[in-house]
């Protein structure tokens, strides 16, 4: 189902950590390198249509400098340091670079990926950047 809903195979391997009610996969969680050992930076994807169709209609409209300017920026810079951790506590200790870097969506600073800050919220990450689009995720449906 996951390859359905990318629309090709997934690059690396993955655990499904987000479903909706029905059971289908909402979130997946990648492994820290593609399966051809390139280093994998965005941990948590957002593979459903729905939500990826309405954070795209977000970022259109220049969500992602309003979210920038709205978030507090150290909230959003302890959510990139807290996702690189949780990411790089997946690599082994010994692993030969190069290694993914990086934080949420493999930015170090500033918001890149509504997306990638959405799944990273939906996962149980504390992403501000997740929360603003949650809220205005809630507004479209009112």
């Amino acid at each position: 189902m996951v390859t359905q809903l990318l629309g090709r195979e997934p690059e690396a391997d993955y655990d499904v950590v987000v479903r909706d009610p029905a059971g289908r996969p909402v979130v997946i969680r990648n492994a820290p390198f593609l399966r051809v050992g390139t280093p994998m930076p965005t941990r948590y994807w957002l593979v459903d249509r729905q939500l990826r169709d309405a954070i795209a209609a977000l970022e259109a409209g220049g969500g992602v400098r309003a979210a920038e300017a709205e978030v507090d920026p150290d909230a959003l810079a302890a959510a990139h340091a807290a996702y690189a951790q949780e990411r790089d506590a997946a690599i082994p200790p010994r692993h030969p670079d190069p290694r993914p870097s990086g934080g949420v969506g493999g930015t170090r600073t500033g918001v890149k990926c509504l997306h990638a800050h959405y799944a990273y919220f939906l996962a149980g990450g504390k992403d501000p950047v997740g929360v603003w689009v949650a809220g205005r995720l809630a507004e479209q449906v009112r």
